[in-house]
């Protein structure tokens, strides 16, 4: 709730509360610590070493708990109640006045909008300025390359460097929706970098990540925290924005707001029900917008995982191979939409080489996708390039390793160490994709394979018993025609295998 910024707010130390307009109300210790803290110190601006130092003293926590008590402190008294300044801390401005009329808020973009501010300098060397900001500069180009993301340039974010600010007032200034801010700690040769993702109307965290390296490896912690920052962005602020327009009326919704309700689904599909439902909310979005490339994508996508689950058959999922033309042939620079377009070719339309050839078009229009890591992963194992495959898999688990769909990820993983004659590696992957995605039913292929090739027969068979409870028509012959692995030798250890479990021919 906003308050206005001179409304009385008193500090009571003895009771440890505050009185808002003369009513008590009790807060959380650090909240109070605080605000008691910005109290004393209110006529300047208070930098976020400052108060961790002060008051979580000698304990060793992240910036993120002091984020989330100014977020709680600013639903008490008001966003307007405590300022951000960008690259130094935090002030307190309950006695300062409003301007007599805002800057009117810019429109929201049609997709996710993000500003990347000034990051705080709390290495006690401002000599190390240049550091700081060359990492928002990084962060900002890299995250511009995501066409499904509107970013606000450098020039204009960095004006807000050293200024007292409100987030809610810059998303309104600069008419994004999500802030990116960060601050940058030294102690001796080593450094610390935060960063956090927040909402800026409500001031709510939505992401925060560490980073640690020391100096001489400054160039290579530099790359890692614009290549990390980038590729989890993309999935937390999709998932954000599938969450908002899910609580939105049913009626007249925009196109672009049907496809964030059925993305969750297409990233973890529990169920077949949860396909249709997912499918039906994409074609009204296609209704709606004939031409929206990343509707058709989703399509495919969905479609590949319900092929996946045996959901359907090869020549049902193939129906949705011209949406993936029509993605491939107006793609609108969207990497996710052609990566899910390239697999779809590959997989159900069994034509490898030109499904690869689609997702490297992705991988060059955001290379720090974990999506297009994985698609690009699933294809080239398709295609016996097992070094290539490993590597893709081990780096989009890297980059994003709480992905909704890391199960998926990681049996694709599981499946080419096997491929690649590493078994004991591959079946502990397996494992543990089996165990992260329990309905994924490629991870329980690969799994009894695995344990085939190690001669844990009993393990096998049992998973066996498994796989034909979940597809009871299973046979060896359509098996090993519709898969995309046509590789002879892959091809022979398969069949050798679906015979041992007790796949019928």
């Amino acid at each position: 709730m906003t308050r206005d910024p001179e409304q009385t707010v008193v500090i009571l130390p003895a009771e440890r509360a505050v009185r808002i307009d003369g009513v008590t109300r009790q807060i959380g210790a650090r909240a109070f610590d605080v605000l008691a803290y910005l109290d004393a110190h209110s006529g300047r601006v208070v930098t976020k070493a400052e108060l961790l130092e002060h008051v979580w003293a000698d304990l060793n926590v992240e910036e993120s708990n002091l984020t989330v008590q100014i977020a709680a402190l600013r639903k008490l008294i008001g966003a307007r109640g405590i300022a951000t300044v960008p690259g130094v801390g935090y002030q307190l401005t309950l006695s300062a006045k409003g301007p007599a009329e805002l800057p009117k808020a810019l429109p929201l973009p049609d997709k996710p909008s993000l500003a990347v501010l000034p990051f705080a300098n709390l290495t006690g060397d401002a000599g190390k300025d240049y550091l700081v900001d060359g990492i928002v500069a990084d962060l900002i180009a890299a995250l511009s390359r995501i066409p499904v993301f509107f970013v606000i340039a450098a020039s204009s974010t960095f004006t807000f460097k050293g200024r007292s600010v409100d987030l809610a007032e810059v998303g309104q200034q600069l008419g994004v929706r999500y802030i990116l801010e960060g601050s940058i700690q030294q102690a001796g040769d080593r450094l610390r970098i935060n960063t956090q993702l927040i909402e800026a109307e409500t001031g709510h965290m939505i992401w925060s990540r560490r980073f640690s390296g020391t100096l001489a490896e400054i160039f290579e912690l530099q790359d890692a925290v614009t290549e990390q920052v980038a590729s989890a962005i993309e999935p937390n602020v999709i998932l954000a924005e599938s969450r908002r327009a899910s609580t939105k009326p049913t009626t007249d919704l925009s196109a672009y707001e049907l496809c964030l309700r059925a993305l969750p689904l297409t990233h973890r599909l529990p169920d077949f029900e949860s396909f249709v439902a997912a499918r039906t909310l994409l074609e009204r979005a296609l209704a709606i917008d004939p031409g929206y490339s990343h509707a058709k994508a989703l399509i495919c996508r969905l479609t590949t995982t319900a092929r996946s689950e045996r959901w359907l058959s090869l020549a049902e999922a193939a129906h949705c191979l011209p949406l993936a033309e029509e993605v491939v042939a107006d793609h609108r620079n969207d990497a996710m939409a052609l990566a899910f377009a390239g697999l779809t070719i590959a997989f159900l339309g069994q034509q490898q080489r030109r499904g690869l050839l689609v997702i490297q078009q992705a991988y060059a229009l955001n290379p720090n996708s974990s999506h297009v890591l994985n698609e690009l992963g699933w294809v080239h194992s398709y295609l016996g390039d097992s070094d290539q495959a490993i590597d893709h898999f081990t780096r989009a688990i890297r980059i994003n390793p709480l992905d909704p769909i890391i199960g998926q990820v990681r049996c694709g993983l599981g499946a080419t160490l096997l491929l690649a004659g590493r078994l004991e590696d591959g079946v502990a992957a397996l494992e543990q994709a089996f165990a992260e995605a329990p309905n994924y039913t490629a991870s329980l292929v690969g799994l009894a394979w695995g344990y085939w090739e190690l001669g844990r027969i009993e393990e096998a068979q049992r998973l066996g018993q498994l796989l034909k409870a979940r597809e009871p028509g299973m046979t060896i012959t359509a098996t090993l025609r519709d898969s995309p692995y046509q590789m002879p030798d892959k091809q022979r250890r398969h069949r050798a295998y679906l015979r041992c479990i007790g796949i019928p021919e």
